[in-house]
């Protein structure tokens, strides 16, 4: 489409500069060109309403209902009163459209002024060929003056006549008029146009406002119902869109609007806004810019199409400072003979031209341009501004719309029509039924409208493109429905040349929520998502807590299931506790090594002879056992590993605590030792160790039954994490208690029976080894329970394997390392004698006094 379009304006210019030139033939209508500029007769008149003059006196002085001047031409005005006529000389030329029909028009000026364009449109309604308008009870069968209006050219004057004439059904069709309002049928019943609805401007603005990201903006409108119903509607469009508008304000129309402007501008400077909607007519359009460069205020203006390509702005003294300008313009068509018709229209009134004295009897309505008898070539190049060229296909389209309607109302072909309107009658309220469903192809595009009467086009987006004295109109995008665009075509004021900002706070990042501050949605302050919360979508105005079983970190935009760690074997903690282990493991295989070599020596029967080697097996267990916490954990593992990790080393202490016994036998009982000695060795050692086992064995089934599932116990978790050290559960904390403090008591019942016992002179000192290694683990394992309390899962595990390692070696080094050093160091000593008092249960004899 954008193709489209740039190829029929250059074929626009190509044209005008050859049939302009009068290097190519003219159509042969041409030569029938009246120069009657407003009125043509016809079998069938259309109005038409056009500011073809501006206001020059002062409302506020008005006193009489004729008390207004409109003596100041509007080229642009005029040039579209031609169109008209251009586009009925034309229809009127073709012998297939209407056969036979004349078509002839009325145009009269509007001067912009409800008080002007009353006239005119009493006019059109009087009664055919007359000058009066009928009072009746029915209408249906009157055929006033004109069969429709075209026109007129803005939002403010179809309120003042819509209604009178939409009583009468008679088509109004505007070529400029863009207010939504008009679009409703029960108060506009006969209100049409050929230029899009304000509410598709408003969409096609909100939508490029969402392309760059412009979030932030003001929108200022003329204080007239086209500036008010599109500042209104955008406003309620923005915000739908999650769009703020900071501040609104209007630019007075029929006052002096300079103290009004210099207060927007002041206000859209404090907003700190760097887009402003300008939804105006041209002239506060004007008014506004004018202000705007004296203030050397910068930013991106975005333009109605009331002003988008109006020369009274786009001419404006240093217009070219005040930064971006995007507009929207109506898509149009080129007309390519428009411009040479106008030449060869200027040319006849040249050459006609008859010096006259003004006429004061002539009505103004009958004389709407006195000076233009005036025109001639070298004013052809009004009709060549770009405003116009464009605006003027929108006249266009209305009369041929008009035409095509009544070709199908009066069942015409190509050669003839079945009813004739000099005979036949036919009335506006039927044009406008045939107009509702009319289909005309125009220059290369279909064109109709729809049930709220609206055209089926959109939008030119353009750039003005400032150079040293002009403002060239580049066409960056086109709107219908969706807005397309080719951003790389822009150019920015900004020093970097990049796309500006205009946003009250800069957008949050991943995980933040918005908290809004002040009345505007855009303004806000950004606040983290904490942990175990989460922010599910950006436009969320809280964050959203985790489900049960799920947690978040901080800033997060979804929750998690945990992932949980365990002592990996290839943790640095892990291979320490591996190396240590091994370094245990292998001094009891050294110390069992070597018992077994010299089995049987006093030495090792002392220590315990069989008893020896079961308290060694019991450490090696534990040692292994300690393996169950390396890994990861399982079900049946979390039931093993506290219960084997208390068990192995209870064996152990019940051989040191039944040796223990013997030794207060020995020391406490001297004169019936000898005689029990075999049986506390024997069989009262097997009940011993046997009912510590039982005991230690009832509290680790106690635990075990009481103690949760591994998995169990991760269902109960309350997570509040995302990553977290997994241990097998040791619960409950009492049956755990009572299994480590069983074993301690042991330690402790055999360190107190030791540790007073008398050391035999010259002989080996066994209750001081027992009284040693005791002494050691329950020292070990009392430190361990307030250290245990305050680590966190990962350091518990470890402390534990670590204590357990170090109370397994405290037992090896205090009660075996000692028998060692004698059988390696000096093998003399393992001897009877040297171990009398334990072998034979001969009391030790206290050493005598000097």
């Amino acid at each position: 489409h954008l193709l489209i379009s740039m190829i029929y304006e250059w074929t626009l210019l190509l044209l005008c500069g050859i049939l302009g030139s009068g290097f190519s033939e003219k159509p042969s209508w041409f030569k029938n060109i009246s120069t009657s500029l407003f009125k043509s007769p016809g079998d069938i008149l259309i109005g038409g309403l056009f500011p073809i003059n501006e206001l020059t006196s002062e409302l506020s002085k008005r006193v009489k209902p004729d008390d207004l001047e409109c003596n100041s031409i509007s080229t642009y005005g005029l040039s579209l009163a031609l169109a008209m006529k251009f586009s009925l000389d034309e229809i009127n030329s073709k012998e297939n459209l209407l056969p036979g029909i004349t078509l002839g028009f009325e145009s009269y000026d509007t001067c912009m002024q409800p008080a002007v364009v009353m006239r005119p449109v009493l006019q059109f309604l009087t009664k055919e060929s007359t000058e009066e308008l009928d009072i009746a009870c029915n209408y249906t069968d009157y055929k006033p003056r004109v069969i429709a209006i075209i026109g007129p050219n803005n939002s403010e004057l179809v309120p003042v006549i819509g209604k009178l004439i939409g009583f009468f059904l008679m088509p109004l069709i505007s070529y400029g008029a863009t207010s939504d309002m008009f679009s409703d049928k029960e108060t506009f019943p006969s209100f049409m146009r050929t230029v899009p609805s304000d509410r598709w401007q408003v969409a096609a603005m909100v939508q490029l406002l969402k392309e760059f990201g412009w979030k932030w903006v003001s929108v200022v409108g003329s204080d007239d119902e086209y500036g008010q119903k599109g500042q209104q509607q955008f406003s309620s469009m923005a915000n739908e869109e999650s769009i703020c508008v900071a501040y609104q304000g209007l630019i007075p129309v029929y006052s002096d609007p300079e103290q009004a402007v210099k207060e927007i501008l002041n206000r859209i400077v404090d907003a700190k806004v760097g887009v402003v909607v300008v939804f105006s007519l041209p002239k506060p359009a004007r008014d506004f810019f004018i202000e705007v460069i004296k203030r050397n205020m910068t930013g991106v203006w975005v333009a109605s199409t009331a002003w988008a390509l109006n020369d009274v702005v786009a001419t404006l003294p240093g217009i070219n400072s005040i930064g971006t300008v995007l507009a929207f313009a109506h898509i149009t068509r080129p007309l390519p003979l428009f411009t040479p018709y106008i030449h060869e229209l200027f040319t006849k009134m040249e050459k006609m031209q008859i010096p006259q004295q003004p006429d004061t009897e002539i009505s103004p309505l009958d004389n709407i341009c006195p000076r233009c008898s005036d025109l001639s070539q070298a004013n052809v190049s009004m009709v060549q501004i770009k405003l116009v060229q464009r605006s003027a296909f929108s006249v266009y389209t209305a009369i041929y719309c008009v035409a095509h309607a009544l070709h199908d109302l009066l069942g015409c072909n190509t050669t003839h029509c079945a009813l004739n309107p000099r005979t036949d009658n036919v009335y506006p309220w039927q044009l406008l039924q045939s107009l509702q469903k009319v289909s005309v192809d125009l220059e290369g595009v279909n064109f109709k409208f729809d049930k709220e009467g609206n055209p089926n086009f959109g939008y030119d987006v353009m750039q003005w493109n400032f150079s040293d004295t002009t403002v060239h109109f580049d066409i960056i995008g086109y709107f219908y429905q969706n807005l397309t665009m080719n951003k790389n075509k822009i150019k920015w004021h900004t020093k970097n040349g990049k796309e500006p900002m205009s946003t009250c706070s800069s957008d949050c990042g991943i995980g933040q929520v918005r908290r809004v501050k002040g009345f505007h949605s855009c303004c806000f302050d950004c606040i983290d998502c904490k942990e175990g919360t989460f922010l599910n979508s950006s436009d969320d105005i809280q964050c959203k807590s985790c489900p049960a079983g799920q947690w978040s970190t901080l800033r997060s935009t979804s929750c998690v299931y945990p992932i949980y760690t365990y002592l990996d074997w290839s943790n640095y903690e892990s291979i320490g506790l591996i190396l240590g282990g091994i370094l245990v493991l292998a001094s009891h295989v050294w110390v069992g090594a070597l018992f077994f070599k010299h089995r049987g020596t006093p030495l090792v029967k002392t220590a315990g002879g069989p008893l020896s080697g079961l308290m060694l097996l019991s450490l090696v267990g534990t040692c292994i056992s300690l393996v169950l916490f390396q890994g990861q954990p399982g079900d049946i593992v979390c039931r093993l590993q506290e219960p084997l990790n208390a068990f192995f080393p209870t064996v152990a202490l019940s051989v040191i605590l039944t040796i223990s016994l013997q030794i207060v036998c020995i020391t406490e009982f001297p004169e019936k030792s000898s005689d029990h000695l075999a049986n506390i060795r024997g069989r009262g050692s097997l009940f011993v160790i046997l009912g510590c086992c039982g005991v230690q064995a009832g509290l680790c089934g106690w635990y075990v039954q009481e103690a949760p599932s591994l998995t169990q116990y991760v269902a109960s978790l309350e997570v509040t994490y995302v990553k977290t050290f997994l241990r097998c559960p040791v619960e409950p904390m009492l049956n755990f208690g009572l299994m480590l403090g069983f074993n301690v008591l042991l330690a402790l019942v055999s360190f107190m029976a030791t540790f007073m016992a008398l050391k035999p002179p010259g002989q080996y000192n066994l209750a001081r080894d027992i009284t040693i290694s005791t002494l050691s683990y329950c020292v070990l394992w009392v430190m361990f329970i307030p250290i245990y309390t305050s680590l966190n899962d990962k350091d518990k595990s470890i402390a534990q394997v670590g204590v357990s390692l170090l109370s397994n070696i405290g037992l090896v080094v205090a009660y075996f390392f000692p028998k060692w050093h004698l059988l390696v160091k000096h093998p003399e000593l393992n001897t009877v004698d040297h171990f009398r008092t334990f072998l034979e249960g001969v009391p030790p004899t206290p050493p005598e006094e000097s």
